[in-house]
């Protein structure tokens, strides 16, 4: 049989917003068959199953048994029990971002889809935008990057921190156009509602000299998500939410990007990549060691002080 005419059984982990996206992906998709959403609210699994035709369970385990493939959509703190025992049992992963909530299980999640063959791929989802722009296929390293990814208050992942939560979008780019380690965080934080910050700001400086500065928040009066991308040989500014960009620079990208089907579906994109990943050998599109490095600086934020200290 054809890798063309394999059909990859996918369950979906997370019965909420995020996991109804999933959802409605593998549906729809022709190579994909949609067997299960799992979720410890069975009332709230049985309703997203019936709108696509899926089984609906409580018991993550029953699930995995029927499938080859799951996405993790749960909120973030449950991310790594499900990753890990979907794994554990030689099931292939999309979990959505962060990775995990620590750089300890980040790990352990690398390990055991090493352990096991299994493709373990992360949610970063503006890396397709990054794609479709043509960005990544830039020659030269940027010296500086600025980035502020701004949204209203919302009650949705306060479970994490605003790092975890929309920061960890921005570390993920600028770490992968750094295109080497970073050398030193520097970060401030707000107290934030239970704990968990709303408001943060970091500095990050890599090996190869890059800069990066960024700001986030979750509590700002409308949504502004940008970024600033500086070369020896110009300046490209982006908007990602009209999705536009101007450019000084010589490369070529596409000023037509907003229009790739990528881009204006970056998570239909990600779950096309996973499941091209898991049939057919492609490359892992946003592999796990990429989420531990966003994570790990994330987390690095997190720990720095808070305002006022």
């Amino acid at each position: 049989m054809s890798s063309e005419s394999k059909v990859l059984r996918a369950g979906v982990v997370g019965a909420g917003v995020f996991g109804g996206f999933h959802a409605s992906k593998y549906a729809a998709h022709d190579r994909a068959e949609l067997v299960g959403i799992y979720d410890p609210d069975l009332q709230r699994a049985k309703d997203l199953a019936a709108k696509h035709g899926a089984k609906a369970f409580d018991n993550l385990g029953k699930m995995l048994a029927e499938v080859d493939a799951v996405t993790v959509a749960s909120p973030a703190v449950h991310h790594f029990e499900a990753a890990a025992a979907a794994l554990a049992h030689g099931r292939h992963v999309l979990v959505e971002k962060p990775i995990a909530s620590s750089v300890e299980e980040a790990r352990e999640l690398i390990g055991l889809a090493a352990a096991h063959g299994c493709v373990l791929q992360v949610g970063h989802q503006e890396r397709f935008v990054f794609n479709a722009m043509g960005l990544f296929n830039v020659p030269d390293k940027p010296l500086r990057v600025e980035a502020s990814r701004m949204g209203p208050r919302s009650e949705r992942c306060l479970d994490v921190s605003v790092t975890l939560d929309l920061m960890v979008h921005d570390l993920d780019l600028v770490i992968a156009l750094a295109g080497c380690a970073v050398k030193e965080v520097e970060g401030i934080v707000d107290e934030g509602r239970f704990g968990h910050p709303d408001v943060a700001q970091a500095k990050l400086v890599f090996d190869n000299g890059c800069v990066a500065e960024l700001k986030a928040s979750r509590v700002h009066h409308e949504r502004d998500r940008k970024m600033r991308v500086e070369y020896e040989t110009g300046v490209l500014e982006i908007d990602f939410v009209a999705k536009t960009f101007k450019n000084s620079t010589p490369y070529d990208l596409n000023p037509d990007f907003a229009d790739d089907p990528s881009a204006k579906d970056s998570l239909g994109a990600n779950v096309n990549a996973f499941i091209a990943s898991v049939l057919d050998g492609a490359p892992v599109a946003v592999p796990g060691i990429a989420g531990l490095r966003a994570l790990d600086a994330a987390r690095a934020i997190d720990g720095a002080r808070s305002y006022g200290d």
